[in-house]
């Protein structure tokens, strides 16, 4: 018994042992079989590397061997427009430098032949004449009068107390007398100085686009209620009635919840000619960007000023000469010496405007529409240059005046010609009248854009419409300067100009 126990133990034990080994020797090969398959891939993937390898540097060699024999291909040069190419920054900077050397020389010549003519207490004489009479100034205040007349025109008319035909005649009233009285006073006041005078004329003409704005959206919106009104009692409906203030929420206004002081005067003081209900708000006051845009107000103000003193009127005043004389080639040399100072001060006064001090303002009453100019100086036509670097004139002229024309059936031609034309007799009337003498040099050259918009309309494209448009705004403004200042220093100066001018 004991031995067949030994005897089973022992065969269970080699059982054991070859099955361990079958196992292991198994083992064993399927390593073996992928070792092998291993290094059959690594073998091919070194094959496939080796063979991109010597296919690469056989087409590099190729490639050399043609660069060798042909190194031209079918391309545009860089300053072609088909080129595509758009990198200018270096010839940019080029004509920079080069307009900064150019007017320093200029500046400098200035400044040995004159020394410094620069001072402040001679820009104040101009505002005032007499430091306890501010006639600008109250004539400013003044315009209040106007402004309630409208509100208080408005809230009748929102009740029903009067009639929108007897609303229209005293609104015709109001603005008739908003561009009349001011210039009646500016007329008659002797203590009225020009600058003053363009100063004043310039607040009331802003305050009759604001007017009659104010008016025609108010006018829109009584005819939107009373279209509805009668909708709803077609429909037999009670209709709902709506808080005069909206959603206190988001401060929505709906007609004629807007007809309050506050509403009126955001609009006065905002940078903007059309009237809105709601205007687009900005969620908060940025202060630094407050404090940058009042520090360029401040700095671009101080040195427009010193332009004009140290640069422009030695210059205009030496221009009175050939004038008087007739002298057409010292007329064009004193001209085209003009043309400088004078368009790098439209140029500043452009940025200070409508950068610097709408961007102030807006920030200040959190006007969220910062939309003042577009890119005007891309203009390859006259009429774009005009739509799109007074933002505010040109939504106005637009909203109020161009489309209401077309409405009424008038043509796209006239409707554009009646625009120029009403431009025109703004730009006169800001300048005559403070200047006493009706000349007309600002209403013409208004109205001489409409043929040169033709022109280079027609004749004219892209890169020869832009320098066109570019000549007509360099050129055109010293003219009418000229013109103004030579007819208004005979008229107020006569012989001391002319001893003047013919010692320089």
């Amino acid at each position: 018994m004991g031995d067949r126990r030994e005897r089973g133990a022992v065969t269970r034990r080699r059982r054991t042992l070859t099955i361990c080994g079958e196992a292991a020797a198994a083992g064993a090969s399927s390593k073996r079989t992928a070792r092998s398959e291993q290094s059959a891939g690594d073998a091919s993937r070194n094959a496939t590397a080796n063979g991109e390898q010597v296919h690469e540097t056989a087409k590099s060699r190729d490639d050399g061997l043609k660069d060798r024999i042909s190194c031209h291909r079918l391309q545009e040069s860089l300053l072609s427009s088909e080129s595509g190419y758009s990198n200018y920054r270096g010839i940019l900077n080029w004509c920079v430098v080069m307009l900064v050397l150019s007017n320093a020389r200029l500046f400098l010549e200035n400044l040995i032949k004159y020394g410094i003519l620069v001072d402040p207490i001679q820009v104040v004489s101009l505002f005032l004449k007499d430091p306890y009479s501010w006639p600008a100034a109250c004539l400013i205040i003044v315009s209040n009068v106007f402004i309630m007349a409208a509100l208080y025109t408005e809230r009748q008319l929102a009740m029903g107390k009067i009639s929108e035909s007897t609303g229209t005649f005293l609104y015709c009233i109001d603005l008739i007398a908003v561009l009349c009285f001011p210039s009646a006073t500016v007329l008659t006041l002797t203590s009225m100085t020009p600058v003053g005078g363009i100063l004043a004329l310039l607040v009331y003409t802003v305050l009759f686009l604001k007017l009659y704005s104010y008016r025609d959206v108010n006018k829109w919106c009584r005819e939107i209620r009373h279209v509805q009104a009668r909708k709803l009692s077609r429909s037999n409906s009670c209709p709902s009635v709506q808080r005069a203030n909206g959603n206190a929420a988001h401060c929505h206004v709906t007609y004629p919840g807007n007809l309050t002081h506050r509403d009126m005067y955001y609009f006065i003081f905002a940078p903007t000619l059309c009237y809105e209900l709601n205007f687009p708000r900005s969620p908060r006051i940025r202060k630094r960007f407050l404090l940058r845009r009042l520090f360029e107000m401040l700095f671009l103000m101080q040195l427009q000023v010193g332009l004009i003193q140290q640069w422009m009127v030695p210059t205009i005043q030496n221009s009175m000469k050939p004038f008087q004389d007739m002298d057409l080639s010292r007329m064009v040399e004193r001209l085209l010496k003009l043309a400088v100072p004078n368009h790098l001060i439209w140029l500043i006064f452009f940025y200070w405007l409508f950068h610097s001090s709408m961007n102030f303002v807006a920030e200040l009453m959190q006007f969220g529409d910062r939309e003042f100019y577009r890119d005007w100086w891309n203009s390859e036509t006259v009429p774009y240059f005009w739509s799109n670097w007074n933002i505010p004139v040109h939504k106005w002229c637009l909203r109020h005046f161009y489309k209401p024309m077309l409405r009424k059936g008038v043509n796209k031609l006239t409707a554009q010609i009646a625009v120029f034309f009403l431009s025109a007799f703004f730009h006169e009337y800001l300048v005559s009248v403070p200047l006493k003498m009706f000349r007309l040099w600002a209403f013409m050259g208004m109205m001489a854009q409409i043929p040169l918009a033709l022109f280079v309309g027609r004749f004219l494209r892209g890169n020869y419409g832009n320098a066109a448009v570019w000549i007509s705004l360099i050129i055109g403004q010293p003219i009418a300067v000229l013109m103004y200042v030579h007819d208004y220093y005979v008229l107020h100066y006569g012989s001391a100009t002319e001893g003047g001018a013919s010692s320089q």
